[in-house]
C-alpha cells in the first residue's frame, strides 16, 4: 500500500488530513455516495480489492494498520468538504460565551443515538446544523434532531469556563452517550410490586456491556422509548401459584413480581393481563405493538384446570393433535367469555383474542411449558430454571429479539414482518386505508413452476427434471482424488461458518414482486430469478466441490440456477447464456433489517457469553479456548438465548418455503402458507445459494494460497487434512502468518473451530461413504439440528 497517500491526495486534493476514528457505516457510506465515489475507485486508491473495501465500509472487517489510517484520512477529508465547519468567533480564554452562541451542551443520556432512517432504511438528511452532542455540523438526525454518530461524533474545542459545571456528564453518563446499551426499552416504571431475588441472569444481563456488544446493538428510537411508557411491565410474565397457595403470581424479565389479584379461571387471567402493564413496542413506525405473553409453570397450569400431556382422549392433552378439543371446559371457558381462538387451537402456544365493537383488537399469548412448548422447536431450555430465570431468559431473548411467538422458527419468520411491514396507513380525502411500505412484500403471489415445491398446485404439470435444486451442501471428495501426502497428514479440522444463512441474507438482493417468464434474457446480477443454464461441461477442480450442485457432482446438462449461482459462475470465467429466466423486476434487500438485527442479538450474546466481536482477530488461541470452553464454563441461560437466537435465523429461513403438513393433505390443494406475502421459496433458494457461493469463494482462495483443499463438506462445516490438531495448524501459511480468506471470530460469515479427528478416522467413514462433517464434533450434526 505505498502508494495509497498519494492516491487519497488525488480524490480529496492536496492538504494535510487530521487522522480520525472512522464513523459508523451507514455515516461511511453516505460520505462516499454524496462526494460521487464509487466502491471501485474508492478501493484502487486504498490499495485493497473492492470486496475488502466492501467489508470495511459495512463494518463486517475492521481495516487495521496503514489501511485504517489511509481510511480514516479519505473519510475526514471527504466530511470537511462536505460539511464544512462555520468559522469561530473570536474571543479571548478569560471572556465569558456570548449570550447569542452558548456551547453545545451534552446530549442527555436518555435520547437514543440511531439516526433517522426513512421506511426503505435510507439515512434522513436536513441542512447541515451543529450535532447536539459535540457541536461539529452534521447533515443527520436523531429524533428531529442534528446528530452524528461514531469516530466524527467528539467534542468540540470549547472553554472549560464557557461550559457551566452541571452541563458536563459524569464518565458513567458519557461512557452510555458513546455506546448505548443494547436494551430496546427503558427500564419498567414503578408498578404495584414486590420485590423478588435478582436471578443470576438478572445479574449477569445488568453487569456493564463490552464495548464490541455495544457496537452492535440496535438502540431504540425516540418513538418506541416514548410507546415503551404503555408496557411499564415488560413484554412476558411466567404466572405461577403464589408462596400462600392461594392465587397467582407474576415473575417479570427483570426480577419484580405482581401479584395476581384472586384469578383462578383462564378467562379471567387473560382479562387481567391485558390490564398488567405488559406487551412490547413495534419493531417499525408502521409496525403493531406485540402482544402479551403469559408463561404457565406446571403448577400454575394444573391451578387453571389444563390437563397434563397424556396419549389418551380421556382429558388428557394430546401432543399428537396439538391442541385442546373444542369440547374442554378450558376451551368453553374462554368461548363462553368471549374469547377467540386461532386456527391452531389452544395447544403449547396458543393466541386469545377478541375484537369488540368499534375497539382495537385486544391479544394475549400464552406459553405452557407443561406441553413441550420449550422443549422442542428450537427451544431448548436447560432445566430446573424456577420462575424469575425462566422470566429472565425469556426476557433476555425478548430484549434482543423479539417476544416469543411460537417455535423460533415462527418467531423468525415474524420478525421479519415486524421489521418490514407490509402495509401501512394512509390517509385520503374519504379517510384511511391501507398502502403500501416501500421495500416490504406487500402481496402473496405463487412462485414459477421451477421453483415451487413438488405439493404446489403449480408444479403438478411440470417435466420432474425441469426443477430448481437448492439445499445445502453434502459433499465428500472422492477417494481417488485423496492424495498420498494428505494422506500421511495426522488430523482433519473442521471449520464451521457462524450463521451462514443470516450472514447470506444481509444486504442480499431478493424479489418483491411476481415472477415474469422470459425467453433467451440477458442475465443481470441485479434482477433475482432463476435463470435456466448449462454448467455442465465446465471444467472445475475435481478437488473441490462443484458449487452448482446439492452434492458437489458436475451438473449433467442444462439446469435451473438462481441469480447468485450464474453471477458466480460468471465469477469463474463460465460462459453464461440463460435460455430462459422467470425473473422479477422489482425487488431490494427486503431481509436486510432483519439481518441486522439478529447480527445484533447474536453479537450481544456471545459477548455476555465472554467472546467479544474482536476477540478472533487480537488473540486467535484465547478465541478458540474461550469457544471450546463455552459449553462447559457458559452461563446456561446465556447459551439457551444463543442457541434461540441461531434457530431463530436459521428457522426463519426455512419458512420462507413452508411446506404442508398434515396426513390428510393432498399434492396440488393450496395450503394456508402460500397466502403470506412472505412465502416465496426464490427468496429462500437465494439465501442458500449465495451462502454456498460465499463458501465456495472461501475454499477455492484458500486452496490457492495454500494448496489445502477440503475433504468433506456438511452444510457449513468444512473438513480439511491438517498437519495438527489446532484451527491454526490449518490456517498458517507456509510462513506462520494466518490466512486472510477463512477469517476466525464471532460475527456472522466469519468462522470458528468445528472439531478434530484423527485422518484414519475420517478415511474410513469416507470409505463407508459417510460424511466426515457430521460427526467430528464427536456426536450427530444432522441430529443436534446443526
Amino acid at each position: 500500500m505505498t502508494d495509497t497517500p498519494d492516491a487519497i491526495d488525488a480524490l480529496l486534493g492536496a492538504g494535510p488530513r487530521r487522522t480520525v476514528a472512522l464513523p459508523e457505516p451507514a455515516e461511511r457510506e453516505w460520505l462516499r455516495t454524496e462526494y460521487g465515489l464509487t466502491k471501485a475507485e474508492t478501493a484502487k486508491a486504498l490499495g485493497v480489492s473492492t470486496s475488502t473495501f466492501t467489508a470495511w465500509e459495512s463494518g463486517q472487517r475492521d481495516p487495521q494498520g496503514e489501511g485504517r489510517a489511509a481510511y480514516a484520512k479519505l473519510l475526514e477529508g471527504m466530511a470537511a468538504r462536505l460539511i464544512p465547519t462555520p468559522p469561530a468567533e473570536p474571543a479571548s480564554a478569560s471572556a465569558p460565551a456570548p449570550a447569542h452562541a452558548p456551547a453545545p451542551a451534552p446530549m442527555p443520556a436518555s435520547i437514543p443515538a440511531e439516526l433517522d432512517r426513512t421506511p426503505s432504511g435510507e439515512l434522513v438528511t436536513a441542512p447541515v446544523q451543529p450535532c447536539v452532542r459535540c457541536g461539529r455540523p452534521t447533515p443527520y438526525r436523531a429524533a428531529g434532531q442534528p446528530m452524528h454518530v461514531g469516530g466524527f461524533c467528539a467534542p468540540a474545542a470549547t472553554p472549560a469556563a464557557a461550559v457551566p459545571a452541571a452541563a458536563v456528564p459524569s464518565a458513567p453518563v458519557a461512557a452510555e452517550i458513546a455506546a448505548p446499551a443494547p436494551a430496546r426499552r427503558p427500564a419498567p416504571a414503578a408498578a404495584p410490586a414486590r420485590a423478588a431475588r435478582p436471578s443470576s441472569s438478572s445479574r449477569s444481563s445488568a453487569r456493564p456491556t463490552r464495548k464490541a456488544a455495544s457496537s452492535t446493538a440496535a438502540p431504540a428510537n425516540d418513538a418506541r422509548a416514548a410507546a415503551a411508557e404503555k408496557f411499564p411491565n415488560g413484554p412476558l410474565a411466567v404466572v405461577d401459584p403464589a408462596p400462600s397457595g392461594r392465587g397467582l403470581i407474576a415473575h417479570l424479565v427483570d426480577g419484580r413480581t405482581l401479584d395476581i389479584p384472586a384469578v383462578m379461571t383462564l378467562p379471567e387471567l387473560t382479562e387481567w393481563t391485558l390490564t398488567a402493564g405488559l406487551g412490547e413496542v413495534r419493531l417499525h413506525k408502521h409496525g403493531k405493538d406485540g402482544d402479551p405473553l403469559i408463561v404457565l409453570t406446571d403448577a400454575a397450569a394444573t391451578l387453571l384446570g389444563l390437563p397434563p400431556m397424556g396419549s389418551d382422549a380421556d382429558g388428557h392433552f394430546e401432543r399428537r393433535l396439538g391442541r385442546l378439543p373444542e369440547t374442554h371446559k378450558t376451551v368453553k371457558a374462554l368461548t363462553k367469555a368471549g374469547w377467540q381462538l386461532t386456527q391452531r387451537g389452544f395447544g403449547p402456544w396458543a393466541r386469545v383474542y377478541r375484537t369488540p365493537d368499534g375497539a382495537k383488537r385486544s391479544c394475549v399469548q400464552y406459553c405452557i411449558p407443561a406441553w413441550a412448548a420449550l422443549t422442542s422447536a428450537g427451544w431448548n431450555i436447560p432445566a430446573g430454571l424456577d420462575p424469575a430465570q425462566l422470566a429472565a431468559l425469556l426476557g433476555g431473548y425478548a430484549e434482543r429479539v423479539m417476544t416469543p411467538r411460537g417455535s423460533t422458527a415462527v418467531t423468525g419468520l415474524s420478525l421479519m414482518e415486524a421489521l418490514r411491514p407490509p402495509t401501512r396507513a394512509v390517509r385520503t380525502e374519504t379517510g384511511w386505508t391501507s398502502g403500501l411500505v416501500e421495500g416490504s412484500r406487500s402481496r402473496a403471489f405463487d412462485p414459477a413452476p421451477p421453483e415451487a415445491p413438488a405439493e404446489h398446485p403449480v408444479a403438478q404439470d411440470r417435466d420432474p427434471a425441469d426443477v430448481l435444486v437448492t439445499e445445502a451442501w453434502d459433499w465428500i471428495r472422492p477417494e481417488q482424488a485423496i492424495g498420498d501426502g494428505e494422506r500421511a497428514l495426522p488430523h482433519v479440522v473442521g471449520l464451521d461458518i457462524n450463521t451462514a444463512f443470516l450472514a447470506a441474507a444481509g444486504r442480499l438482493t431478493m424479489a418483491l414482486s411476481e415472477p415474469v417468464h422470459e425467453l433467451n434474457p440477458i442475465f443481470d446480477p441485479k434482477i433475482p430469478g432463476s435463470w435456466k443454464c448449462d454448467f455442465s461441461t465446465a471444467e472445475l477442480d475435481p478437488r473441490l466441490p462443484n458449487p452448482f450442485t446439492p452434492d458437489g457432482l458436475p451438473p449433467t446438462g442444462p439446469a435451473w440456477y438462481t441469480t447468485a449461482k450464474v453471477a458466480y459462475a460468471r465469477e469463474l470465467g463460465l460462459a453464461v447464456a440463460p435460455t430462459e429466466g422467470w425473473l422479477r423486476h422489482e425487488s431490494g434487500p427486503w431481509l436486510d433489517p432483519w439481518h441486522k438485527h439478529l447480527r445484533a442479538a447474536y453479537l450481544t450474546t456471545m459477548d455476555r457469553l465472554g467472546v467479544p466481536l474482536d476477540l478472533g482477530e487480537q488473540d486467535p488461541e484465547a478465541f478458540l479456548a474461550a469457544m471450546a470452553g463455552l459449553q462447559e464454563h457458559g452461563d446456561p441461560v446465556e447459551l439457551a438465548i444463543l442457541a434461540a437466537v441461531k434457530a431463530t435465523a436459521k428457522g426463519g429461513v426455512g419458512k420462507l418455503r413452508e411446506r404442508p403438513r398434515g396426513a390428510s393433505y393432498r399434492p396440488g390443494q393450496r395450503w394456508p402458507a402460500l397466502e403470506r406475502p412472505t412465502w416465496d421459496p426464490l427468496n429462500r433458494a437465494l439465501i442458500i445459494d449465495t451462502a454456498t457461493v460465499n463458501q465456495h469463494r472461501k475454499i477455492r482462495r484458500h486452496a490457492q494460497a495454500t494448496g489445502r483443499f477440503p475433504l468433506a463438506i456438511l452444510s457449513d462445516c468444512t473438513v480439511y487434512p491438517s498437519p495438527g490438531p489446532s484451527a491454526l495448524d490449518l490456517l498458517r501459511g507456509s510462513d506462520g502468518t494466518l490466512t486472510t480468506v477463512w477469517r476466525l471470530g464471532i460475527s456472522p460469515g466469519l468462522c470458528k473451530h468445528e472439531g478434530t479427528q484423527s485422518m484414519d478416522w475420517a478415511l474410513e467413514l469416507i470409505a463407508e461413504d459417510t460424511n466426515p462433517g457430521r460427526h467430528i464434533k464427536g456426536g450427530d450434526a444432522v441430529a443436534e439440528g446443526e
